[in-house]
C-alpha cells in the first residue's frame, strides 16, 4: 500500500463515520421536551411578592495603611513561593528533556 491508498482509506473512513453519526442523531432531540397540553395554558403558581428589608448599613471604609501594607507583602510572598516552585518544575522537565533527547543523539 502507498501513502495515497491509506491517505485515500482514512478520508473515507472519515467521512462514513460523519456520516454515520449525523444519521443517527438526525430525528433525536437535544433534550426530551415535555408535551405541553394545547388547549389550556401552562399552568404556573399564583403570583406572590417577596418581602424585602431595608436596612441601613454602615458607609465603606478603606482599609487603614498597615492592613494595606500587609497585603502587599503576603501576596508578594505567595507570588515568589509559587513562581520558585514554577521555576523548579520547568527547569526539571527542560532538563529531562534534554538528557532524554541527547541520548537518543548518542544511539
Amino acid at each position: 500500500m502507498s501513502v495515497t491508498d491509506l491517505t485515500t482509506q482514512a478520508g473515507w473512513m472519515v467521512a462514513l463515520a460523519i456520516a454515520a453519526l449525523v444519521a443517527a442523531g438526525w430525528r433525536k432531540t437535544a433534550r426530551a421536551t415535555p408535551q405541553t397540553p394545547r388547549r389550556e395554558p401552562v399552568v404556573r403558581r399564583k403570583w406572590v411578592p417577596i418581602g424585602v428589608a431595608e436596612t441601613t448599613v454602615p458607609l465603606y471604609r478603606r482599609p487603614n495603611v498597615l492592613r494595606r501594607a500587609w497585603a502587599i507583602v503576603a501576596s508578594s510572598g505567595i507570588a515568589l513561593v509559587l513562581g520558585a516552585v514554577l521555576a523548579i518544575v520547568i527547569a526539571f522537565g527542560v532538563s529531562y528533556a534534554v538528557i532524554t533527547l541527547t541520548d537518543l543523539l548518542k544511539q
